[in-house]
C-alpha cells in the first residue's frame, strides 16, 4: 500500500492513533506535503531514471505508445500546458481511475465525509506549499507571469489529491497517480499527453 513517513516534529502533534487507519495515512500524507521539493528540477535535462518514471506512469495509464518530450524552460512549459490539442483519452482516463480511486476509497473507510475532510486537509496543505514553490522556480528564469504560476501550482495540487486518492483506497505504489506524484516529488511538472507525446518540464 503507497504510504508515506515523515520524522520531523510536526507530525507529533497529530493524534494518529485516533484516526482510521486509511485516514491516518492521508493526515500523514498532508503533513509531508511542506517538505517535497516542488518545481526544483525544472529546467534541468531529465535523467535516464524520471524517463524511466515516465514510462512507468505511461505504462500504468494505458499509454505506453508515447513519446517523453521535456519542456527545457517555462516557455515551452506554457506552450504545452496551453496547447489545445490534448488527448481526450489521457483525461478521460485519468478521470475514470479518480472516479474508480473515490469509491474504493469510500467503501474502505466507510465515512464518506470523515474521507472527504481528510481529502481537503491534503489539497489545502498542498496549496499552500506549491505556489510560492512555483513562483520561485519561475524566477530562477525571470518570469513572473501569474496564470502561468497558477497552472503549474495547480497541477502540482491535483497530483497531490490524485495521490492521496491511492492511499485512501489502500492502492499500490505502482498506480499511474502515485508515479505522477512521484515525478512532482522529483521537482518536475508533468505537463499531459498531446497527441502521442507526453511532455514533461
Amino acid at each position: 500500500m503507497m504510504d508515506f513517513q515523515d520524522d520531523d516534529d510536526e507530525l507529533d502533534d497529530v493524534a494518529f492513533g485516533d484516526l482510521p487507519p486509511s485516514l491516518a495515512a492521508l493526515s500523514r500524507f498532508a503533513a509531508t506535503l511542506n517538505h517535497v521539493s516542488w518545481f526544483a528540477a525544472v529546467g534541468e535535462r531529465l535523467s535516464e531514471a524520471e524517463r524511466a518514471d515516465s514510462a512507468g506512469y505511461l505504462l500504468a495509464l494505458g499509454f505506453p505508445e508515447c513519446d517523453i518530450v521535456q519542456a527545457m524552460d517555462w516557455e515551452e512549459a506554457e506552450e504545452a500546458a496551453r496547447n489545445p490539442d490534448w488527448n481526450t483519452a489521457w483525461w478521460e482516463a485519468e478521470e475514470q481511475l479518480r472516479a474508480g480511486l473515490s469509491a474504493q476509497a469510500v467503501d474502505l473507510t466507510g465515512d464518506e465525509e470523515a474521507l472527504l475532510v481528510a481529502l481537503t486537509n491534503v489539497t489545502s496543505k498542498a496549496s499552500d506549499s506549491v505556489h510560492g514553490a512555483a513562483a520561485v522556480a519561475a524566477g530562477r528564469f525571470g518570469v513572473a507571469d501569474q496564470g502561468l504560476i497558477r497552472a503549474a501550482a495547480g497541477a502540482a495540487t491535483q497530483a497531490a489529491y490524485q495521490a492521496a486518492l491511492v492511499i485512501a483506497a489502500a492502492e499500490d505504489e505502482d498506480h499511474a497517480f502515485a508515479q505522477k506524484f512521484h515525478l512532482f516529488q522529483g521537482g518536475r511538472w508533468p505537463l499531459g499527453i498531446i497527441g502521442g507525446t507526453f511532455s514533461i518540464f
